[in-house]
């Protein structure tokens, strides 16, 4: 697959909520209480239960494998600004912002985000890639 400077990248829309966290949780033994609670998400000041950091770093992690399978992931880094509520529609997203060669492997340096519904990012950040 050819690879360039501007390619978009989607995860598609989709929804995460009670049965993904509570999985996520049980596996990572995160069973904090504004993530699995409404009413605690409601007294931190939120509309509901709000979804775990690390599941959303997750969801980035399977963007890049899905677009490049075999690839091999340098690092992913997001800054979470703004919560993912309980059964939020969200996307993943990236962006390429560049080609470059390092110890003789193509690395591929991209924007990556989530964004709500609206398409307010909630999680910006940056991710490098080895292409396979």
């Amino acid at each position: 697959m050819t690879v360039s400077i501007g390619d978009e990248l989607s995860a598609g829309p989709r929804r995460s909520g009670f049965a993904e966290w509570n999985r996520f949780a049980a596996v990572n033994d995160e069973f904090v209480p504004i993530h699995m609670d409404d009413e605690e998400g409601r007294r931190a000041g939120y509309p509901s239960a709000i979804a775990m950091g690390r599941l959303l770093w997750s969801y980035a992690h399977r963007l890049l494998r899905d677009w490049q399978p075999g690839c091999r992931i340098l690092s992913v880094s997001l800054q979470f600004r703004r919560p993912l509520v309980r059964d939020g529609l969200f996307d993943v997203r990236a962006r390429v912002t560049g080609l470059r060669s390092a110890a003789g492997e193509e690395v591929v340096d991209l924007d990556v985000w989530i964004e709500d519904e609206a398409g307010t990012v909630l999680a910006p950040g940056r991710a490098s890639v080895v292409l396979p």
